[in-house]
């Protein structure tokens, strides 16, 4: 076999691995799906008629406006298992087992994002059903559904890269957990919740050139059957920058980890 397909199938290997921890500890995913699941409904029902209100609208009208950026959040948190399950094979010897086998080194951490990716994904499925369920409606033909779709999946690429890198630079697994929270709360400084019109000045202009705000507008318009404009191409900018950042980062913390 060539080298790029034992790098597949190595990769494949470590993706099943990933999987059946996933499967044994379910509380990993779910937990990535009921923070933005509680998000969406304390926001909707505590907030939804006077932040709707001020925007112009009811109730209706800002659960319409806040499940992308709900959804993006969710994403976004999605990251912080891949931290620490990265952070955990580094520090509990399983990399030492590795190294005396025949396999391709980065499959370690392939394997590790697009389980990560997997997951993700699969844990947005019952967000967006409670989402329909309090009133969410989409004017999206199936065709940006399936765009929505993978505008999620090259967020959650992107960002899970990052947080394998991050994984990588942790000491304990407590640290690991904690240093993905910029990610997840990225979204928060953005146009998830409010119209970065609405904010003032300074944090109108971090808002409004931060990645997550393009992202959630991108799939903002997606869902609602809308105009994207030039979002949908910084969006895909974004996640390529994050994503070439954080594979040469992690790329390099894990060669010179794994050579000492």
């Amino acid at each position: 076999m060539s080298t790029l397909t034992y790098a597949v199938h190595d990769s494949m290997t470590m993706l099943r691995r990933n999987l059946k921890h996933a499967i044994r500890y379910p509380s990993v995913g779910l937990g990535s799906a009921m923070m933005p699941i509680m998000m969406l409904l304390l926001f909707v029902y505590a907030f939804g008629d006077s932040i709707g209100a001020g925007m112009g609208g009811g109730r209706d009208a800002y659960l319409e406006y806040l499940t992308p950026g709900i959804i993006i959040m969710g994403v976004a948190a999605g990251s912080m298992s891949t931290s620490i399950a990265v952070c955990s094979d580094m520090t509990e010897g399983i990399i030492n087992r590795f190294r005396t086998m025949n396999i391709t080194r980065s499959s370690f951490m392939t394997g590790h994002v697009i389980g990560s990716v997997v997951q993700t994904m699969v844990c947005m499925v019952p967000v967006v059903g409670v989402a329909l369920a309090v009133g969410f409606r989409s004017g999206a033909t199936p065709l940006e559904w399936l765009a929505a779709a993978g505008l999620l999946a090259a967020i959650a690429f992107a960002v899970t890269w990052l947080s394998v890198a991050l994984g990588l630079i942790s000491k304990t697994v407590e640290s690991a957990s904690n240093k993905p929270l910029l990610i997840q709360f990225l979204p928060f400084l953005g146009s998830a919740f409010v119209p970065a019109g609405s904010m003032s000045p300074g944090l109108r202009w971090f808002a409004e050139n931060q990645p997550f705000t393009p992202m959630t507008e991108t799939l903002r318009g997606l869902l609602s059957g809308t105009a994207i404009g030039n979002n949908g191409w910084i969006s895909l900018a974004w996640c390529a920058g994050i994503t070439v950042v954080g594979h040469v980062w992690s790329r390099s913390l894990f060669n010179s980890t794994t050579q000492r």
